[in-house]
């Protein structure tokens, strides 16, 4: 059970060896002249592909040294803000009690000037009230002398008399 081959789809002896000497001649060709070539592209371009991945490697290292850094300097930048808060804090607590200080010392004074002032202002009306007292008894005594009434209870009638009649400024 051979299977018949159709003649048109085998091909003739003839053109198989021209076929074969043309594939060898190119191929030949080809090998001298353009696989060479074809081979040194190849090679530059997987070089530069290589290279390309070294680069990107190496911005890739230096992207997160810089990431890092980055950090770093976030992390000492916060320190600092938070330095500066405490430090700011701290001196508006020492004005406020700088203040607060200033301003009780300027009450102590004010009152103990105003204590001050009303001591003076009570002596000053203590002894205004002694000369006055002074002159009312010195101003009753001259009368009752110059009366020189002979009678003990008609002299202390007059002396009540005048008392009364004597006015406090």
């Amino acid at each position: 059970m051979f299977l018949e081959v159709n003649p048109l789809v085998l091909p003739e002896l003839g053109l198989v060896i021209w076929s074969t000497i043309a594939f060898l001649v190119l191929l030949f060709v080809l090998t001298k002249f353009a696989w060479k070539p074809i081979m040194a592209a190849v090679k530059e371009r997987e070089t530069g592909i290589e290279e390309a991945l070294a680069k990107a490697e190496k911005m890739k290292a230096e992207m997160a040294q810089l990431q890092n850094e980055n950090e770093a300097l976030l992390a000492k930048a916060r320190e600092e803000r938070a330095t500066l808060i405490k430090e700011a804090k701290e001196t508006a607590d020492k004005m406020v009690a700088a203040a607060q200080e200033k301003a009780k010392a300027e009450y102590d004074r004010i009152v103990a000037d105003a204590q001050a002032a009303i001591h003076q202002q009570k002596n000053q009306a203590l002894t205004e009230v002694k000369n006055q007292v002074g002159s009312m008894v010195i101003e009753v005594a001259e009368k009752v002398l110059r009366k020189q009434l002979a009678d003990k209870p008609q002299q202390e009638a007059y002396i009540q008399e005048l008392v009364n009649g004597v006015k406090l400024n």
